[in-house]
């Protein structure tokens, strides 16, 4: 049986300047766990409007299914204004009164989460009372051998150290990039050190994974007790949307698979290399990144 792998929060239209993609991390979470022989899901909220009705077209093109993706009666799909900066990374205007800021704990939505290997969720998601009551009802409903993995995507003034502290109260995994280690360093008072923040995170969270992806320069990863580390593949940067959840998408079926901490780190830093070469979150996998997923 195909592992479960659900992407808990916000789904949306990332409108680049090359034009709109389907984007939120955990839908490109479900998508590159899909891609890489997983069964994905989506757990969010889209609109009764056109752009809505696309995006579950979407959704079920890319071969997820949308049981899971409600429909809201009143709020519009959401959507981000994507700019590109210097080196294919990207800015983000997220608007607000959105579907999946009305997010809740219905019967289908933990009909998924409780029959979850994985479930990854973010700070985004949960900007409203309502959403981030819901995400922790639903959170609280997986089975207690699923990974949870607290994606920190920090975005604009979405966040604060109470979040943080909840998400990883509910978390055993956690994922965080370059720019978002020092915003939690300064929140929840860590050590200075890379690697000193990293284990005060595992140590104080019981958090059986950390990874701390750096860009260019790699990843550093705390997995099971163990510290493993890779130095990047240099590649032709198209731009770097959803290259961090696939990387956390590769991850997480690693580890749910016991591979070695150095392959799993091998392979993702591989599959989010792939991403960074092509225009938007969810490109074409080829197949010889996906068959050691599948195999």
């Amino acid at each position: 049986m195909a592992l479960r792998c659900v992407g808990l929060g916000e789904v949306l239209w990332d409108l680049l300047p090359s034009g709109r993609q389907l984007g939120g991390a955990p839908a490109n979470f479900a998508y590159h766990a899909a891609a890489l022989g997983a069964e994905g899901r989506v757990v969010s909220r889209v609109g009764a409007d056109e752009p809505g009705r696309d995006l579950l077209a979407r959704l079920h093109g890319l071969g997820l299914p949308v049981d899971a993706t409600a429909v809201d009666p009143e709020a519009p799909t959401g959507t981000v204004s994507v700019a590109m900066e210097a080196g294919g990374h990207p800015h983000y205007t997220i608007h607000e009164g959105v579907a999946w800021d009305r997010l809740v704990a219905g019967p289908a939505e933990r009909a998924a989460v409780a029959a979850a290997d994985a479930v990854c969720f973010g700070s985004l998601a949960q900007r409203t009372p309502g959403a981030r009551a819901a995400i922790a009802a639903l959170l609280d409903a997986t089975p207690a051998t699923a990974l949870r993995i607290f994606d920190v995507n920090l975005r604009q003034h979405y966040h604060s150290a109470e979040l943080i502290r909840a998400s990883l109260g509910r978390a055993n995994a956690l994922k965080l990039n370059e720019t978002e280690l020092p915003v939690l360093g300064a929140q929840l008072g860590l050590p200075a050190g890379e690697r000193d923040a990293l284990a005060a995170l595992a140590a104080g969270h019981r958090l059986r994974a950390v990874i701390h992806t750096r860009g260019e320069r790699g990843c550093l990863a705390l997995v099971d007790g163990s510290w493993v580390e890779h130095p990047g593949v240099r590649v032709a940067v198209a731009d770097t949307v959803g290259a961090g959840d696939a990387f956390t998408a590769a991850f997480a079926l690693g580890l749910l698979r016991g591979w070695a901490p150095a392959v799993i780190v091998e392979r993702a830093t591989a599959v989010a290399a792939f991403v960074c070469t092509q225009r938007g979150a969810t490109p074409a996998l080829p197949p010889a990144l996906t068959a050691p997923f599948r195999g």
